[in-house]
């Protein structure tokens, strides 16, 4: 193997061990051996843990997709006018 190939070989294993830290710093990879890489936060079921606010957030996200459905329908529905202004209007009132 010439000085070239060396260089090359040795450069492409330094950035997949730089490239393979990263991700098990991140979570993202487990790692072989050990568990490496486990998020700190994760429970010995392997659930993450949410704060209160998390899942206060994840409520809300949860109803503005409903609110989303909702418009969505109305909006591709093809009704006359008045009903369509009905309907919004029974919506405001909830």
């Amino acid at each position: 193997m010439d000085m070239g190939t060396a260089l090359v070989v040795a450069a492409a294993i330094g950035a997949y061990y730089q490239i393979r830290t990263q991700r098990i710093r991140a979570g993202l990879d487990k790692g072989p051996l050990l568990g490496f890489g486990r998020n700190r936060d994760e429970e010995t079921s392997g659930q993450p843990r949410h704060s209160q606010r998390e899942t206060e957030l994840e409520r809300e996200v949860d109803a503005l997709r409903e609110r989303v459905k909702v418009l969505e329908r109305i909006a591709t529905d093809q009704r006359p006018t008045r009903a369509l202004a009905d309907e919004i209007e029974s919506l405001r009132d909830k």
